[in-house]
């Protein structure tokens, strides 16, 4: 698995990766794009610790989430079970994990003052950073989504799932849209990614 985590992490956070990965009961696996999170960790039933990190992610997101996932294993190695998943144990086991990788051979300069200020206080998603989300974005491949942020006014976009809303308002932060089939009024973060629906005729 070392061999092939090469191809998605920074080549300089290679050494200390593998440093951390050195422990016969921790697996981590490589797999396709889940919608809902980026990567996970769980206990199996026999004893063993898997990760797995989905393969889309560019290298400076995928190593952020191999580091948050290897921060629950430590946790639970210090702590035990019952403490919460992202409590003060796990982000103070994040924090010191990632400080050896905020560096400019590691992460792109203008990069970096976004991660120092977010490992102040790690959340339980970086996606929730809407500032650090949308620069770690910009290092994606081409998806054809915009972000919620850049659609007009009333106009219509599309979900992942397929489910169409109408834009409308801007709250303080997030954005408020209509789901077309309930009416329903929901909020988006700004980093939200959607599919622009030109014309809701054409759909």
């Amino acid at each position: 698995m070392l061999d092939s985590l090469q191809d998605f992490i920074p080549e300089a956070s290679l050494d200390q990766v593998t440093a951390l990965l050195s422990h016969d009961n921790l697996v981590v696996k490589v797999k396709q794009e889940r919608i809902t999170r980026h990567g996970d960790y769980r206990r199996l039933p026999n004893g063993k610790h898997q990760i797995t990190i989905n393969s889309n992610l560019n290298p400076y997101r995928f190593l952020i989430t191999l580091i948050h996932e290897i921060a629950h294993f430590e946790t639970y190695k210090s702590y035990g079970k019952l403490i919460k998943p992202h409590g003060s144990e796990w982000k103070s086991v994040f924090q010191h994990l990632m400080l050896g990788f905020l560096r400019p051979e590691v992460f792109p300069s203008d990069v970096l003052p976004l991660l120092a200020s977010h490992f102040k206080n790690p959340k339980a998603s970086s996606d929730s950073d809407t500032v650090l989300s949308l620069k770690l974005k910009q290092f994606d491949p081409p998806n054809g989504k915009i972000f919620i942020f850049d659609v007009p006014t009333g106009a219509t976009f599309r979900l992942h799932n397929g489910k169409l809303f109408r834009k409308g308002s801007k709250r303080r932060k997030r954005f408020e849209a209509t789901e077309l089939a309930s009416g329903r009024l929901y909020v988006f973060n700004p980093n939200a990614e959607v599919e622009l629906v030109k014309e809701l005729d054409d759909i």
